[in-house]
């Protein structure tokens, strides 16, 4: 299986269980605390297998440039929570970087 693929599927889990975190109120909601253990387990399982095919690096700083950027946009979506022009020129920059890094992978 394509191992970025399953990176991306490891990010969705890991956004959703995220997003499911804050609904959790301090893990004292059953449903979405269901959701947040299964999602970060998910997720690092998936994380890690796709670390078998790809250099720690580059998964690593997909993930986090991902999943940050995913976190917010949720964020934003589901909570109403504020995104600035700040905040988007942040996300542009990590997005860019994350893209330097993956493209490098390749050289040595």
């Amino acid at each position: 299986m394509n191992p970025y693929l399953i990176l991306g599927l490891a990010i969705g889990a890991e956004v959703t269980a995220t997003l499911a975190l804050k609904a959790a109120e301090g893990l004292t909601r059953p449903g979405p605390t269901v959701i947040v253990a299964l999602g970060y387990g998910t997720a690092l399982w998936l994380m890690s297998t796709s670390m078998d095919m790809l250099p720690i690096g580059v998964v690593y700083a997909i993930w986090s440039g991902i999943g940050m950027i995913g976190a917010a946009l949720g964020g934003a979506w589901l909570y109403g929570e504020a995104i600035n022009p700040t905040m988007l020129a942040g996300i542009g920059v990590i997005a860019l970087g994350v893209t330097i890094l993956a493209a490098g992978q390749g050289q040595h």
